[in-house]
């Protein structure tokens, strides 16, 4: 059985053991192909990359239930709260804050192959 939500912790994998036919699911689905897209597309990405994706996005999904909690009016650890901001930085800067384009064949190399075969 799927998952609902979004795990407590972070595990490997966490991403495809939840419901895409929950909002959260089809969010985290959405946010992940966007992060992917915005390094070069998910196949142009290392196993280490993708778990990097994976982490940062719980991470911000946790860092945003955390800020939702403080506007509420629910007492915060700031800290840890602090602490994961600088985290989620740290893996985006690692993975990179720059788009980068995708590694696509161009149309006379594509032309080229395909009167080859």
């Amino acid at each position: 059985m799927k998952a609902q939500h979004i795990p407590e912790k972070p595990r490997q994998g966490w991403l495809s053991t939840l419901d895409m036919r929950t909002a959260v699911g089809r969010d985290m689905r959405g946010r992940y192909a966007e992060v992917c897209g915005d390094l070069g597309g998910e196949d142009a990405l290392s196993y280490a990359q993708r778990s990097l994706v994976e982490r940062a996005l719980w991470l911000e999904y946790w860092i945003a239930q955390q800020e939702r909690a403080l506007a509420e009016g629910a007492e915060v650890d700031m800290g840890r709260l602090t602490q994961a901001g600088n985290s989620l930085l740290g893996l985006f800067r690692t993975l990179g804050l720059e788009r980068r384009q995708r590694d696509v064949t161009s149309l006379s190399d594509y032309i080229a192959t395909r009167g080859a075969g």
